[in-house]
């Protein structure tokens, strides 16, 4: 009888991160990206990297892990998973008092706003090496929309008086928004201006 209680309330129990932000009505607009951002529902965005060893897996891992691991990148984070996710949660705090939205939602149009559809690839023929422009695959775009974010958030809180989470909300808001004052948004912007002269 105990069991069949116990069922009931995980049922009807809404899985949220951070026990905060749920995931339901968050929606991938990009038809080419539905596939490769990843809404599975998680309390805490830390799976102990059990995709690493297949391929192609990290499509499944959910978004907020990836950009979590994404902050770990060389340098004074690297390795400290912890450290990361507290990292995430301190920005998520701070976008949910600045927008009201969640910010689950707002990392989502911040990744396909700073997707970058095209770019450049050497290639040689006879002897000259010469640029041609190529179209990015989906995976791919996901990966360099979440290193520029990442990036861009490091790039601002170095040499500042701002903590890397105010620098974190305030690139995931700007991204979201298509504002130009994003590093991510300058860099898909640069990518692909070099593309279309490559044409």
């Amino acid at each position: 009888m105990a069991k069949q209680s116990n069922d009931a309330v995980d049922e009807g129990h809404q899985i949220e991160l951070f026990e905060r932000w749920g995931f339901d009505g968050i929606e991938v607009k990009d038809p080419g990206l539905k596939q490769y951002i990843s809404l599975k529902p998680i309390y805490f965005p830390n799976s102990g990297g059990r995709h690493e060893h297949q391929r192609f897996e990290k499509s499944k891992t959910n978004i907020v892990e990836r950009l979590t691991n994404n902050l770990m990148r060389h340098g004074r984070n690297c390795g400290k998973k912890a450290k990361a996710i507290s990292i995430i949660k301190m920005a998520f705090e701070i976008i949910h008092l600045r927008t009201g939205a969640n910010p689950i939602e707002i990392l989502v149009n911040a990744v396909e706003n700073t997707a970058p559809s095209e770019d450049t690839t050497r290639i040689g023929y006879g002897g000259i090496v010469y640029h041609r422009a190529v179209d990015i695959s989906p995976q791919r775009r996901v990966d360099l929309a979440l290193r520029f974010l990442a990036e861009g958030a490091r790039r601002a809180s170095f040499g500042n008086r701002k903590t890397i989470e105010e620098c974190l909300a305030d690139e995931l808001i700007s991204a979201a928004e298509g504002d130009n004052r994003s590093y991510a948004v300058q860099k898909r912007d640069e990518m692909e201006r070099v593309a279309l002269a490559s044409r």
